[in-house]
């Protein structure tokens, strides 16, 4: 009987455990590779994210790997969000990539960079549905050489009612005062 109440209560608090971690680690993450290391302009990468839970934000990233030979400081994305009812909204988005010395951001091993640079801070999503995201290179070059692949991040950061009550206390703190 001790044998199979200590079973359970292992089993419960592994269950518990695995919970736990389900709700810290809400992340999507996908990457696509670009054919040959060559990004042509009607080449548009594609990620489509399932979002069940509109109380939470968000941050939003574009990650990115490129060589050392990739020749500008930035790259210009279109980025379009295709919303579940069909609606689409699009905007062009500057991804900083190396400071004015030439200076890498990210990481490197050996000649390959990578970045995850935050588009978004804070994002809802007010409808529970399939979202599609869409990125088009927006360089003058066609295509835009050294880029190795494009994706997109999504980690959940909190919940969107914990903010509006921060905000709520901080407004009334400052009526105090």
């Amino acid at each position: 009987m001790k044998r199979n109440l200590l079973a359970c209560f292992i089993l419960l608090m592994s269950l518990c455990s695995a919970c736990q971690f389900s709700q810290k680690l809400n992340v999507f993450q996908q990457q696509v590779a670009i054919p040959q290391q060559r990004w042509y302009a009607n080449f548009r990468p594609s990620f489509t994210v399932q979002i069940t839970d509109t109380t939470a934000l968000y941050d939003i990233y574009v990650v990115l790997r490129h060589t050392n030979d990739y020749r500008y400081s930035n790259l210009w994305l279109l980025i379009t969000t295709e919303f579940p009812n069909g609606h689409a909204i699009r905007r062009r988005v500057e991804l900083p990539l190396a400071d004015p010395t030439g200076k890498w951001f990210g990481t490197g091993i050996e000649d390959i960079f990578f970045h995850r640079i935050l588009i978004q801070h804070r994002a809802y999503f007010n409808q529970i549905g399939t979202y599609r995201f869409t990125f088009e290179q927006d360089m003058r070059d066609n295509p835009l050489p050294y880029i190795m692949n494009v994706g997109l991040r999504i980690e959940k950061i909190g919940s969107r009612q914990a903010v509006f009550i921060k905000q709520q206390a901080d407004s009334a703190a400052a009526h105090m005062q």
